[in-house]
């Protein structure tokens, strides 16, 4: 959008020197209504060409609307992001954002597949996630949870688990290196992901699940 604000002056201009003379000559009328047309017309054509470029260039081929569904617990406690401002009703950027759902939402054309990592999730939600660590804003401002703090007694790890379907069956799988982790290429939920970022006792598997999964299997939509 380089060209918005020449352009928006450039009509400003324009309309502004239409409204000031009164006694227009033909030729300045001619000038004026050639200018503001070619200043709508030139930004039309390059908002259409850009658009071309950016979904020609992107990985996807074009804006895609996928969705993943997480869940953070700490010590067996429940963690929720800070609550997003404003209209937009969002935390993150237009790519990548959450509104207050647990669900991390994808929209739009994606330029690399880094740009749609867990880690980059919460890197744009305004915290971070890197081995043993996970810190993340809420509205009792920045949580941080790391491997080695005690949990009840217990030497705590964090960890990652994700819930995938194919063919309607769902598994389970813990992740290593879950900052560079994927989300999967799914609009509904299931087959999207349903993601558990869970600070405890290290384990295998967890019995947390997102609340849509949940909801499938109750429903014998999917089956593990």
């Amino acid at each position: 959008m380089e060209f918005l604000l020449p352009a928006l002056g450039a009509l400003a201009f324009l309309t502004v020197i239409s409204l000031i003379v009164k006694d227009k000559s033909e030729t300045l009328k001619y000038i004026l209504f050639g200018g503001i047309l070619t200043v709508i017309v030139g930004f039309t054509g390059y908002l259409a060409w850009s658009t071309i470029s950016v979904n020609t260039r992107s990985i996807t081929k074009g804006p895609v609307h996928y969705h993943a569904d997480f869940q953070i617990w700490d010590c067996g406690q429940r963690v929720d992001l800070i609550n997003p401002t404003g209209l937009d009703n969002k935390i993150g950027t237009s790519l990548l954002h959450e509104h207050n759902d647990e669900r991390i939402h994808v929209e739009g054309p994606v330029m690399d597949y880094q740009g749609i990592t867990l880690g980059n999730f919460f890197k744009v939600v305004g915290g971070n996630m890197e081995e043993g660590l996970l810190s993340i804003p809420t509205n009792n401002g920045l949580l941080t949870m790391s491997s080695g703090s005690d949990c009840n007694g217990q030497m705590t790890r964090l960890q990652v688990f994700v819930y995938s379907t194919k063919d309607e069956i769902f598994k389970q799988q813990k992740i290593s290196n879950p900052w560079d982790y994927v989300l999967s290429p799914h609009s509904g939920i299931p087959p999207g992901d349903c993601i558990i970022v869970e600070l405890d006792k290290l384990k295998d598997k967890t019995d947390k699940i997102c609340t849509f999964y949940e909801i499938a299997r109750q429903k014998g939509e999917i089956h593990d």
